[in-house]
């Protein structure tokens, strides 16, 4: 899988402010849940972060990520301090755990990754397959205004060693949209070009509730992002929407 290989690499320096924003939004929507949670999975975990953050709550954790790359950088922070976290290579589509756990995470509009448009449902069986009856499933999704509005600027991202430079559109025939990142690394006094593309797929509210209710969770509770987000931020009212859904108890 070459995407996110070089995504990865740098990821924890061009986003930082991730780190902070995922905490405020779990800090409001899952600690009235997390009393009563023992193991949790972080599903598309990225470079582990979150899962870090929720293994020092005592949690015993399961972070999953199709990236090898991803995976590897996960690893690489738990053999520093130990912490009680599986690392698991696999799709989202069709991961599995050990254990059935009591709580799913997926931030970051991970979720809008998957390759198809049906694959949605494939995720949300995953999900319910995963977790016990009554455990929660917590993920974000773009919407089409983010897709619109968003995707198409361009971006610059400037590291030592490295130039990072980021555009992208929305297909609306097929209903997704691409970004294509160039980066420039330096060697010496030479510096190389790669490139890397990701994609998305796009849903709306109605479908998205529809595949959720068809894989067996019976409450599915919305929010909108951006009241989660600072002032001035890039994240507007209707550009993504929080998701908190309840597998059905007697499933």
């Amino acid at each position: 899988m070459k995407t996110y290989r070089l995504w990865a690499a740098y990821y924890d320096r061009i986003f930082p402010f991730a780190r902070s924003w995922g905490a405020v939004v779990r800090e409001q929507l899952l600690d009235p849940l997390l009393p009563n949670c023992t193991t949790v999975c972080d599903l598309a975990c990225g470079t582990g972060t979150t899962a870090m953050e929720l293994a020092q709550l005592g949690l015993r954790v399961y972070a999953v990520d199709l990236s090898p790359t991803m995976c590897e950088i996960t690893r690489r922070k738990v053999r520093r301090t130990r912490p009680p976290i599986t690392v698991i290579q696999a799709d989202m589509r069709s991961f599995r755990l050990p254990e059935p756990v009591d709580l799913i995470t997926c931030e970051f509009d991970a979720i809008n990754h998957v390759p198809h448009k049906q694959d949605l449902a494939r995720v949300a069986h995953a999900a319910a397959r995963a977790l016990k009856p009554g455990g929660h499933f917590y993920f974000d999704a773009n919407n089409l205004l983010a897709f619109q509005e968003v995707w198409p600027l361009t971006w610059r991202h400037e590291l030592p060693g490295v130039v990072i430079v980021s555009h992208g559109r929305y297909d609306a025939e097929r209903e997704r949209a691409y970004n294509l990142a160039e980066f420039f690394i330096r060697h010496g006094k030479l510096w190389e070009r790669h490139l890397e593309r990701i994609e998305q797929v796009c849903w709306n509210q109605k479908e998205i509730r529809a595949a959720l209710r068809e894989a067996g969770f019976e409450s599915v509770r919305a929010h909108d992002a951006a009241r989660f987000f600072p002032p001035g931020s890039m994240i507007d009212r209707g550009h993504r929407t929080i998701y908190l859904a309840r597998k059905n108890r007697a499933a």
